[in-house]
Protein backbone atom coordinates (compact mmCIF):
# COMPACT_ATOMS: atom_id res chain seq x y z
CA UNK A 1 0.00 0.00 0.00
CA UNK A 2 3.38 2.18 -0.05
CA UNK A 3 1.66 3.66 -3.53
CA UNK A 4 -1.80 4.73 -1.63
CA UNK A 5 0.08 6.25 1.07
CA UNK A 6 2.59 8.43 -1.21
CA UNK A 7 -0.58 9.91 -2.65
CA UNK A 8 -2.48 10.24 0.02
CA UNK A 9 0.07 12.18 1.41
CA UNK A 10 0.45 14.51 -2.03
CA UNK A 11 -3.24 14.99 -1.71
CA UNK A 12 -3.13 16.00 1.74
CA UNK A 13 -0.90 18.26 1.11
CA UNK A 14 -2.21 19.92 -1.76
CA UNK A 15 -5.42 19.85 -0.11
CA UNK A 16 -6.34 23.43 -0.74
CA UNK A 17 -6.73 22.67 -4.33
CA UNK A 18 -10.00 21.47 -5.32
CA UNK A 19 -8.88 18.31 -7.81
CA UNK A 20 -11.94 16.06 -7.25
CA UNK A 21 -12.18 12.77 -6.49
CA UNK A 22 -9.67 10.19 -8.01
CA UNK A 23 -10.20 6.60 -8.59
CA UNK A 24 -8.26 3.44 -8.71
CA UNK A 25 -8.80 0.43 -9.69
CA UNK A 26 -7.12 -2.74 -8.60
CA UNK A 27 -7.93 -6.27 -8.78
CA UNK A 28 -10.63 -5.72 -11.31
CA UNK A 29 -12.68 -3.38 -8.42
CA UNK A 30 -12.92 0.78 -8.87
CA UNK A 31 -11.21 2.48 -5.21
CA UNK A 32 -11.42 6.02 -4.45
CA UNK A 33 -9.38 7.84 -3.17
CA UNK A 34 -10.09 10.04 -0.03
CA UNK A 35 -7.78 12.72 0.70
CA UNK A 36 -8.81 13.66 4.52
CA UNK A 37 -8.56 10.08 5.57
CA UNK A 38 -5.28 9.59 3.42
CA UNK A 39 -6.25 5.82 2.33
CA UNK A 40 -8.32 3.71 0.06
CA UNK A 41 -12.83 3.21 0.12
CA UNK A 42 -14.24 0.89 -1.53
CA UNK A 43 -17.25 2.88 -1.50
CA UNK A 44 -19.73 4.67 -4.14
CA UNK A 45 -18.49 8.20 -5.80
CA UNK A 46 -20.24 11.26 -4.96
CA UNK A 47 -21.58 12.61 -7.99
CA UNK A 48 -21.15 16.03 -7.69
CA UNK A 49 -20.28 17.61 -11.07
CA UNK A 50 -16.33 19.00 -11.08
CA UNK A 51 -14.47 21.15 -13.78
CA UNK A 52 -10.89 19.73 -15.03
CA UNK A 53 -9.83 23.82 -15.28
CA UNK A 54 -10.72 26.82 -14.12
CA UNK A 55 -13.42 29.00 -15.70
CA UNK A 56 -10.56 31.90 -16.30
CA UNK A 57 -8.65 29.07 -18.21
CA UNK A 58 -8.53 29.75 -21.81
CA UNK A 59 -6.94 27.58 -24.69
CA UNK A 60 -5.73 29.28 -27.93
CA UNK A 61 -4.61 27.17 -30.99
CA UNK A 62 -1.41 28.61 -32.75
CA UNK A 63 0.22 27.02 -35.48
CA UNK A 64 2.82 28.56 -38.30
CA UNK A 65 1.88 31.81 -38.21
CA UNK A 66 4.14 33.21 -41.17
CA UNK A 67 2.07 31.12 -43.45
CA UNK A 68 -1.05 31.96 -41.74
CA UNK A 69 -2.16 34.52 -44.84
CA UNK A 70 -0.83 32.25 -47.91
CA UNK A 71 -3.07 29.31 -45.55
CA UNK A 72 -6.14 31.67 -46.06
CA UNK A 73 -6.14 32.07 -49.74
CA UNK A 74 -5.70 28.42 -50.47
CA UNK A 75 -9.52 28.53 -51.11
CA UNK A 76 -9.16 26.16 -54.08
CA UNK A 77 -7.80 22.81 -52.53
CA UNK A 78 -11.13 21.62 -52.71
CA UNK A 79 -13.68 21.26 -55.47
CA UNK A 80 -17.60 22.37 -54.21
CA UNK A 81 -20.48 20.37 -56.24
CA UNK A 82 -23.86 20.29 -55.81
CA UNK A 83 -26.29 16.44 -55.40
CA UNK A 84 -29.42 16.25 -56.93
CA UNK A 85 -30.95 16.94 -54.01
CA UNK A 86 -29.38 20.12 -53.87
CA UNK A 87 -26.85 19.56 -50.71
CA UNK A 88 -23.18 20.84 -51.10
CA UNK A 89 -20.74 18.61 -51.24
CA UNK A 90 -17.10 19.17 -51.56
CA UNK A 91 -14.15 17.23 -52.58
CA UNK A 92 -10.19 17.54 -52.28
CA UNK A 93 -8.30 18.06 -55.41
CA UNK A 94 -5.56 15.58 -56.36
CA UNK A 95 -2.26 16.17 -55.26
CA UNK A 96 -0.80 16.63 -58.97
CA UNK A 97 -3.14 19.78 -59.09
CA UNK A 98 -2.23 21.28 -55.74
CA UNK A 99 1.40 21.40 -56.66
CA UNK A 100 0.92 22.46 -60.21
CA UNK A 101 -1.09 25.32 -58.73
CA UNK A 102 2.13 25.80 -56.31
CA UNK A 103 4.84 25.59 -59.36
CA UNK A 104 2.75 27.79 -61.11
CA UNK A 105 2.27 30.52 -58.33
CA UNK A 106 6.59 30.55 -57.72
CA UNK A 107 7.05 29.99 -61.53
CA UNK A 108 9.80 33.02 -61.95
CA UNK A 109 11.48 30.91 -59.28
CA UNK A 110 12.52 27.78 -62.16
CA UNK A 111 15.81 27.41 -62.54
CA UNK A 112 15.71 25.53 -65.93
CA UNK A 113 12.79 23.65 -67.87
CA UNK A 114 15.09 22.16 -70.67
CA UNK A 115 14.70 18.24 -70.40
CA UNK A 116 11.19 18.25 -68.34
CA UNK A 117 8.04 16.41 -70.24
CA UNK A 118 6.30 18.58 -72.79
CA UNK A 119 2.29 17.33 -71.80
CA UNK A 120 3.18 18.50 -67.97
CA UNK A 121 5.09 21.88 -69.04
CA UNK A 122 2.14 23.00 -71.02
CA UNK A 123 -0.27 22.21 -68.47
CA UNK A 124 1.96 24.40 -66.09
CA UNK A 125 2.36 27.15 -68.82
CA UNK A 126 -1.86 27.57 -68.63
CA UNK A 127 -1.50 27.31 -65.62
CA UNK A 128 0.76 29.79 -65.34
CA UNK A 129 -1.10 31.98 -67.96
CA UNK A 130 -4.36 31.62 -65.95
CA UNK A 131 -3.12 33.26 -63.05
CA UNK A 132 -1.23 36.32 -65.68
CA UNK A 133 2.17 35.33 -64.71
CA UNK A 134 3.54 36.41 -67.81
CA UNK A 135 2.08 40.07 -67.26
CA UNK A 136 4.31 41.09 -64.20
CA UNK A 137 7.23 43.22 -65.65
CA UNK A 138 10.12 41.39 -64.14
CA UNK A 139 9.33 38.11 -62.94
CA UNK A 140 7.10 37.38 -66.18
CA UNK A 141 9.62 37.83 -68.27
CA UNK A 142 12.07 35.69 -66.24
CA UNK A 143 9.56 33.14 -66.33
CA UNK A 144 8.30 33.03 -70.17
CA UNK A 145 12.78 33.01 -71.07
CA UNK A 146 12.19 29.36 -68.86
CA UNK A 147 10.15 28.21 -71.16
CA UNK A 148 11.17 29.16 -74.92
CA UNK A 149 14.63 28.42 -73.81
CA UNK A 150 13.34 24.74 -73.21
CA UNK A 151 10.24 24.47 -76.09
CA UNK A 152 11.32 27.09 -78.50
CA UNK A 153 8.61 26.79 -81.44
CA UNK A 154 5.69 24.54 -78.78
CA UNK A 155 5.48 28.11 -76.71
CA UNK A 156 5.00 30.90 -79.92
CA UNK A 157 5.37 29.13 -83.58
CA UNK A 158 3.50 32.11 -85.49
CA UNK A 159 3.35 35.40 -84.34
CA UNK A 160 0.88 38.15 -85.78
CA UNK A 161 1.63 41.57 -84.23
CA UNK A 162 -0.11 43.76 -86.76
CA UNK A 163 -1.16 47.44 -85.98
CA UNK A 164 0.46 46.67 -82.55
CA UNK A 165 2.92 49.21 -82.04
CA UNK A 166 1.95 49.77 -78.24
CA UNK A 167 2.59 46.16 -77.58
CA UNK A 168 6.08 46.05 -78.98
CA UNK A 169 6.83 48.87 -76.88
CA UNK A 170 5.57 47.47 -73.41
CA UNK A 171 6.73 44.00 -73.66
CA UNK A 172 9.98 44.52 -76.85
CA UNK A 173 11.84 42.24 -74.26
CA UNK A 174 9.82 39.33 -74.07
CA UNK A 175 8.66 39.84 -77.41
CA UNK A 176 12.75 38.89 -78.20
CA UNK A 177 12.56 36.03 -75.81
CA UNK A 178 10.64 34.05 -78.56
CA UNK A 179 12.66 31.58 -80.50
CA UNK A 180 12.15 28.99 -83.38
CA UNK A 181 9.07 31.32 -85.09
CA UNK A 182 8.33 30.37 -88.43
CA UNK A 183 5.58 33.12 -89.10
CA UNK A 184 6.29 36.83 -88.27
CA UNK A 185 3.72 39.91 -88.72
CA UNK A 186 4.93 43.37 -88.31
CA UNK A 187 2.91 44.99 -90.71
CA UNK A 188 1.59 48.94 -90.11
CA UNK A 189 3.92 48.71 -86.94
CA UNK A 190 5.95 51.98 -87.94
CA UNK A 191 8.82 50.62 -86.77
CA UNK A 192 11.64 52.35 -89.10
CA UNK A 193 15.38 51.71 -89.84
CA UNK A 194 16.90 51.89 -86.43
CA UNK A 195 14.18 49.75 -84.12
CA UNK A 196 16.05 47.19 -81.91
CA UNK A 197 13.45 44.52 -83.17
CA UNK A 198 14.22 44.45 -86.38
CA UNK A 199 17.91 44.30 -85.45
CA UNK A 200 17.31 41.52 -83.60
CA UNK A 201 15.29 39.56 -86.33
CA UNK A 202 19.01 38.90 -88.19
CA UNK A 203 20.09 37.24 -84.79
CA UNK A 204 20.71 33.24 -84.42
CA UNK A 205 17.14 33.02 -82.37
CA UNK A 206 15.03 34.27 -85.29
CA UNK A 207 17.13 32.24 -88.31
CA UNK A 208 14.07 29.42 -88.38
CA UNK A 209 11.59 32.57 -89.69
CA UNK A 210 10.08 31.80 -93.04
CA UNK A 211 7.64 34.41 -93.24
CA UNK A 212 8.34 38.18 -92.76
CA UNK A 213 5.67 40.60 -93.32
CA UNK A 214 6.87 44.48 -92.91
CA UNK A 215 4.53 46.41 -94.53
CA UNK A 216 4.07 50.17 -93.92
CA UNK A 217 6.99 50.76 -91.53
CA UNK A 218 8.69 53.15 -93.00
CA UNK A 219 11.46 51.29 -94.34
CA UNK A 220 14.75 52.52 -97.15
CA UNK A 221 17.55 50.84 -98.38
CA UNK A 222 19.79 51.31 -94.93
CA UNK A 223 16.98 49.05 -93.16
CA UNK A 224 17.58 46.42 -95.93
CA UNK A 225 21.08 47.01 -96.12
CA UNK A 226 21.20 45.90 -92.17
CA UNK A 227 18.76 43.42 -92.09
CA UNK A 228 20.81 41.64 -95.25
CA UNK A 229 24.51 42.11 -93.50
CA UNK A 230 24.59 38.51 -92.22
CA UNK A 231 23.03 36.30 -94.90
CA UNK A 232 25.44 38.23 -97.72
CA UNK A 233 28.39 38.03 -95.99
CA UNK A 234 27.98 35.12 -93.09
CA UNK A 235 25.04 32.85 -94.54
CA UNK A 236 23.30 33.47 -91.35
CA UNK A 237 20.76 35.63 -89.94
CA UNK A 238 17.27 35.23 -92.26
CA UNK A 239 18.60 32.49 -94.66
CA UNK A 240 15.58 30.27 -94.82
CA UNK A 241 13.09 33.15 -95.70
CA UNK A 242 10.57 32.06 -98.25
CA UNK A 243 8.32 35.18 -98.23
CA UNK A 244 8.84 38.51 -97.89
CA UNK A 245 6.76 41.32 -98.00
CA UNK A 246 7.74 45.15 -98.11
CA UNK A 247 5.25 46.82 -99.47
CA UNK A 248 4.05 50.34 -98.94
CA UNK A 249 7.69 51.54 -97.66
CA UNK A 250 8.17 54.64 -100.72
CA UNK A 251 11.79 54.80 -99.30
CA UNK A 252 12.98 51.03 -100.50
CA UNK A 253 14.42 52.20 -104.08
CA UNK A 254 16.39 50.29 -106.63
CA UNK A 255 19.35 50.18 -104.47
CA UNK A 256 17.62 48.63 -101.45
CA UNK A 257 16.12 45.57 -103.89
CA UNK A 258 19.64 44.57 -104.61
CA UNK A 259 20.09 43.89 -100.93
CA UNK A 260 17.52 41.13 -101.03
CA UNK A 261 18.81 39.10 -104.23
CA UNK A 262 20.75 37.14 -101.20
CA UNK A 263 17.65 35.36 -100.34
CA UNK A 264 18.24 32.42 -102.57
CA UNK A 265 15.20 30.46 -101.36
CA UNK A 266 12.53 33.31 -101.39
CA UNK A 267 9.19 32.17 -103.10
CA UNK A 268 7.55 35.15 -102.74
CA UNK A 269 7.71 38.80 -102.81
CA UNK A 270 5.89 41.80 -102.24
CA UNK A 271 7.56 45.48 -102.69
CA UNK A 272 4.06 47.01 -104.09
CA UNK A 273 4.14 50.69 -102.75
CA UNK A 274 7.70 51.03 -102.64
CA UNK A 275 9.83 53.52 -104.61
CA UNK A 276 11.14 52.06 -107.48
CA UNK A 277 12.21 54.15 -110.26
CA UNK A 278 12.98 51.22 -113.20
CA UNK A 279 10.19 49.24 -112.50
CA UNK A 280 11.22 47.15 -115.46
CA UNK A 281 14.84 46.75 -114.65
CA UNK A 282 13.78 45.45 -111.39
CA UNK A 283 11.35 42.72 -112.64
CA UNK A 284 13.97 41.37 -114.96
CA UNK A 285 16.51 41.10 -112.17
CA UNK A 286 14.83 39.55 -109.48
CA UNK A 287 13.55 36.85 -112.44
CA UNK A 288 17.10 36.56 -113.58
CA UNK A 289 19.04 36.27 -110.60
CA UNK A 290 16.95 34.56 -107.94
CA UNK A 291 14.13 33.39 -110.21
CA UNK A 292 10.88 35.40 -109.19
CA UNK A 293 8.52 35.75 -111.88
CA UNK A 294 6.26 38.69 -111.97
CA UNK A 295 1.94 37.87 -111.09
CA UNK A 296 -0.07 39.37 -112.71
CA UNK A 297 -3.11 39.29 -109.96
CA UNK A 298 -2.58 39.27 -106.35
CA UNK A 299 -0.96 36.37 -104.73
CA UNK A 300 -2.87 34.78 -101.17
CA UNK A 301 0.55 34.40 -99.70
CA UNK A 302 -0.03 38.21 -99.03
CA UNK A 303 -3.19 38.63 -98.14
CA UNK A 304 -2.51 38.27 -93.89
CA UNK A 305 -4.96 36.00 -93.55
CA UNK A 306 -2.85 33.24 -92.90
CA UNK A 307 -0.36 34.60 -90.39
CA UNK A 308 -1.94 34.65 -86.80
CA UNK A 309 -0.64 33.88 -83.34
CA UNK A 310 -0.35 29.96 -82.26
CA UNK A 311 1.05 28.48 -79.55
CA UNK A 312 0.96 27.69 -75.89
CA UNK A 313 1.62 31.74 -75.68
CA UNK A 314 -0.92 32.40 -77.45
CA UNK A 315 -3.49 33.97 -74.45
CA UNK A 316 -0.36 35.31 -73.28
CA UNK A 317 -0.08 38.01 -76.07
CA UNK A 318 -3.69 38.82 -75.79
CA UNK A 319 -3.88 39.36 -72.60
CA UNK A 320 -0.49 42.14 -73.23
CA UNK A 321 -2.75 43.94 -75.82
CA UNK A 322 -5.90 44.18 -73.41
CA UNK A 323 -3.62 45.25 -71.09
CA UNK A 324 -2.15 47.78 -73.19
CA UNK A 325 -5.68 49.00 -74.18
CA UNK A 326 -6.89 49.02 -70.56
CA UNK A 327 -3.94 51.24 -69.86
CA UNK A 328 -4.79 53.51 -73.07
CA UNK A 329 -8.43 53.86 -71.90
CA UNK A 330 -9.31 57.67 -70.73
CA UNK A 331 -10.85 58.46 -67.32
CA UNK A 332 -14.75 59.54 -67.56
CA UNK A 333 -13.62 63.24 -66.43
CA UNK A 334 -10.68 63.71 -68.84
CA UNK A 335 -13.54 61.98 -72.11
CA UNK A 336 -16.33 64.01 -70.84
CA UNK A 337 -14.02 67.22 -70.84
CA UNK A 338 -12.19 66.37 -74.04
CA UNK A 339 -15.79 66.05 -75.27
CA UNK A 340 -16.82 69.32 -74.16
CA UNK A 341 -13.80 70.70 -75.65
CA UNK A 342 -14.14 69.25 -78.80
CA UNK A 343 -17.96 70.49 -79.02
CA UNK A 344 -17.00 73.88 -78.21
CA UNK A 345 -14.22 73.31 -81.08
CA UNK A 346 -11.68 73.91 -78.86
CA UNK A 347 -9.36 70.61 -79.68
CA UNK A 348 -9.45 68.99 -83.41
CA UNK A 349 -11.21 65.58 -83.35
CA UNK A 350 -8.61 62.71 -83.81
CA UNK A 351 -9.40 59.52 -85.10
CA UNK A 352 -8.66 56.67 -82.48
CA UNK A 353 -8.11 53.96 -84.93
CA UNK A 354 -5.49 53.75 -87.62
CA UNK A 355 -5.88 52.10 -90.59
CA UNK A 356 -3.19 50.58 -92.13
CA UNK A 357 -3.95 51.05 -96.00
CA UNK A 358 -1.65 51.19 -98.91
CA UNK A 359 -0.32 54.52 -100.40
CA UNK A 360 -2.61 55.57 -103.17
CA UNK A 361 0.03 57.20 -105.54
CA UNK A 362 2.91 54.55 -104.78
CA UNK A 363 0.42 51.75 -105.74
CA UNK A 364 -1.09 53.97 -108.71
CA UNK A 365 2.84 54.17 -109.90
CA UNK A 366 4.26 50.93 -109.35
CA UNK A 367 0.83 49.12 -109.81
CA UNK A 368 0.86 45.58 -108.24
CA UNK A 369 4.65 43.86 -107.55
CA UNK A 370 4.23 40.59 -106.24
CA UNK A 371 6.58 38.25 -107.60
CA UNK A 372 6.55 34.39 -107.49
CA UNK A 373 8.85 31.78 -108.31
CA UNK A 374 7.60 28.67 -110.47
CA UNK A 375 7.49 25.42 -108.88
CA UNK A 376 7.93 23.79 -112.40
CA UNK A 377 10.71 25.18 -114.52
CA UNK A 378 11.68 23.29 -117.59
CA UNK A 379 14.01 25.91 -119.52
CA UNK A 380 17.30 24.07 -119.24
CA UNK A 381 14.84 21.47 -121.07
CA UNK A 382 15.35 21.40 -124.94
CA UNK A 383 11.74 21.46 -127.14
CA UNK A 384 10.57 19.36 -129.51
CA UNK A 385 9.85 22.03 -132.55
CA UNK A 386 12.83 24.58 -131.39
CA UNK A 387 14.85 25.56 -134.20
CA UNK A 388 18.30 25.86 -133.57
CA UNK A 389 18.80 29.70 -134.72
CA UNK A 390 15.50 30.13 -132.67
CA UNK A 391 17.91 28.83 -130.05
CA UNK A 392 20.94 30.66 -130.37
CA UNK A 393 18.58 34.15 -130.75
CA UNK A 394 17.62 33.32 -127.11
CA UNK A 395 20.88 32.54 -125.69
CA UNK A 396 22.24 35.82 -127.35
CA UNK A 397 19.13 38.37 -125.59
CA UNK A 398 20.23 36.20 -122.11
CA UNK A 399 24.16 37.40 -122.59
CA UNK A 400 22.83 40.68 -123.84
CA UNK A 401 20.64 41.18 -120.84
CA UNK A 402 22.82 39.46 -118.39
CA UNK A 403 25.79 42.74 -119.70
CA UNK A 404 23.31 45.19 -118.90
CA UNK A 405 22.39 43.92 -115.38
CA UNK A 406 26.15 43.66 -114.84
CA UNK A 407 26.40 47.42 -116.00
CA UNK A 408 23.53 48.53 -113.73
CA UNK A 409 24.72 46.31 -110.62
CA UNK A 410 28.38 47.63 -111.11
CA UNK A 411 27.92 50.73 -109.21
CA UNK A 412 25.50 48.81 -106.27
CA UNK A 413 28.43 46.07 -106.06
CA UNK A 414 30.68 48.07 -103.75
CA UNK A 415 27.72 49.03 -101.18
CA UNK A 416 27.76 44.93 -100.76
CA UNK A 417 31.18 44.95 -98.51
CA UNK A 418 31.36 48.52 -97.61
CA UNK A 419 33.01 49.32 -94.13
CA UNK A 420 29.84 50.13 -92.66
CA UNK A 421 28.89 46.43 -93.15
CA UNK A 422 31.84 45.36 -91.52
CA UNK A 423 31.17 47.35 -88.40
CA UNK A 424 27.28 46.16 -88.80
CA UNK A 425 29.07 42.21 -88.72
CA UNK A 426 31.54 42.41 -85.99
CA UNK A 427 27.98 43.53 -83.40
CA UNK A 428 27.46 40.03 -84.21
Amino acid sequence: QSWSRGMSYCLHSESHLDTGPIYVRENGKLHVVNPGAGGVQNVTPKTRPFSLFSRSFSVELCMNREDDRARRQRTDHFIFTYTKEGNLRYSAKSLFSLVLGYISDNVDHIDSLIGFPEQIAEKLFSAAEARQKFTEPVTGLRALQKFTEAYGSLVLCSLCLRNRYLVISEKLEEIKSFRELTCLDLSCCKLGDEHELLEHLTKEALSSVKRLLLKDNSLSDAGLRRMTAPVRVLKKGLENLLVLDLSCNPKITDVGIGYLLSFKKLNCLDISGTGLKDVDAVIKRLQMQIGLVHSKVPLKEFDHSNCKTEGWAEQTVLQWEQAVMEAMKPQDNLRSRAAALRFYGKTHRIEEVVKCSLVEPETKASGNLQFYKEKVQNCHLPLKKEVAGSHELKNNKKRALAEQERERTSKQKHLCLTVEDWDLLNTY
